[in-house]
């Protein structure tokens, strides 16, 4: 299983960005759910994961996990606050006030899982497949 991942986690990142990128255009595009200030900042880093996993993929790039980490890290952090902002552990910033709040629950699933949910597992997911990735790679040198 292990090598699995070490195979594949690209490849596997790349399915994860494009459900990722699809399901967000679902939410807003098909219900309409107009996207707050934090899950704008979501989607700009999740976005161009999508071309660089498939770049990656289609040309074998071992050092492809170099490009993406950076934004990966970045989204695990922005998921992180918002998270925070939705649970009230801290208070909305001034960026919240306008349009939609960035602490509304404007979906959920089980009573719990919302849409920053979903994006913060699809950051961690993607973060971890990529430092497997990167510590495999480091490995073939």
């Amino acid at each position: 299983m292990k090598q699995f991942f070490k195979d594949y986690s690209i490849v596997i990142c790349l399915v994860i960005a494009l459900a990722g990128f699809l399901g967000s255009l679902y939410f807003s595009e098909i219900l309409h759910l107009i996207p707050c200030v934090f899950c704008w900042y979501q989607r700009i880093l999740l976005y161009p994961l999508v071309p660089i996993f498939a770049v990656g993929v289609a040309t074998k790039d071992r050092g492809v996990w170099r490009y993406a980490l950076p934004l990966a890290i970045i989204s695990v952090g922005v998921g992180i606050y918002q998270l925070l902002l939705v649970y009230g552990v801290i208070a909305a910033a001034n960026s919240c006030t306008v349009g939609i709040s960035c602490a509304a629950i404007t979906w959920s699933l089980f009573g719990f899982i919302t849409i920053p949910l979903l994006a913060l597992l699809e950051a961690i997911t993607i973060l971890i497949l990529l430092l497997i990735y990167r510590n495999s790679y480091a490995e073939r040198i």
